[in-house]
């Protein structure tokens, strides 16, 4: 099975590799909802899975390029890496203005889900390097990023034209709005500390050992006034806009590009 278009493979073990580095980084994620403590126990944050997660991504984009990224899928890569770097020392930082999601969409959309995999990690590494963002909470983004690529390579192939911008738009902003949850939830105990179990009163802090939905309604009350009604709502209108706005023109421009790169290979090897 071949399709134009997919520049960086997924082949069986790729695929394995690429299942189960996204479930250990969920897991990492998650784990304040899946802690368990007994009252009067004190809680550490799993650091040693944030030390683990680089080299996680790592060995996942190591075994990805592994199965045939030519160089002129690379230098296509570099490209939209270098802009996509640009755009986020643009936009990051205001009001939630976010102009890097659009691009990874497209070119998830136009390459392949390795490649919008690929594309997400680099694009953020990249870009927190020119904006002095690197800190502990780098690898979840490039991480959470990578999978909005990937799932934008994934979207149904049928749907073209007027209906593919429509289909990109909304997925523009249900990822917008789903990034933002997620990098929440690895912030959320760091940045208001954490509950002793078992002691009334803890507002929406995260509290270890408390019953899943009690945790689970402080994190969802946290995210809708620190990030919902602001952050992620600008990063969802500015990526819905640039994707109705520039969408097709940028669609026809890296298809053109695939084309003369002759990129086609097997999505399954």
């Amino acid at each position: 099975m071949s399709a134009p278009g997919v520049a960086v493979p997924l082949g069986r073990r790729s695929a394995l590799v690429l299942g189960a580095a996204s479930v250990a980084g969920l897991m990492m994620l998650l784990w304040p909802l899946l802690v368990q403590a007994e009252d009067g126990a004190r809680v550490q944050p799993p650091f040693l899975f944030l030390a683990l997660l680089p080299v996680v991504l790592a060995v996942v984009l190591a075994e990805m390029s592994e199965g045939g990224l030519d160089s002129r899928a690379l230098a296509i890569l570099g490209v939209l890496v270098a802009i996509n770097a640009v755009l986020r020392g643009m936009g990051a930082g205001v009001a939630g203005l976010e102009l890097v999601f659009f691009l990874l969409i497209l070119g998830g959309r136009v390459f392949g889900a390795g490649f919008g995999f690929v594309l997400g990690c680099l694009s953020l590494f990249a870009g927190a390097l020119l904006t002095a963002g690197v800190g502990p909470w780098l690898p979840y983004q490039m991480l959470v990023s990578a999978w909005v690529g990937m799932g934008a390579g994934l979207l149904p192939r049928r749907v073209v034209g007027r209906w593919e911008v429509a289909m990109l738009a909304a997925y523009g902003v249900l990822a917008a709005y789903a990034y933002g949850l997620l990098l929440n939830l690895q912030g959320w105990p760091y940045l208001l500390g954490i509950g002793i179990p078992g002691v009334d009163g803890q507002g929406l802090m995260f509290v270890p050992g408390d019953p899943l939905l009690d945790n689970l309604g402080r994190f969802l009350v946290y995210t809708l006034v620190t990030s919902t009604t602001s952050w992620d709502t600008g990063r969802a209108i500015t990526t819905c806009l640039a994707l109705v706005v520039l969408g097709p023109a940028v669609l026809v421009t890296l298809r053109r590009a695939a084309r003369r790169a002759r990129i086609t290979r097997d999505v399954m090897g």
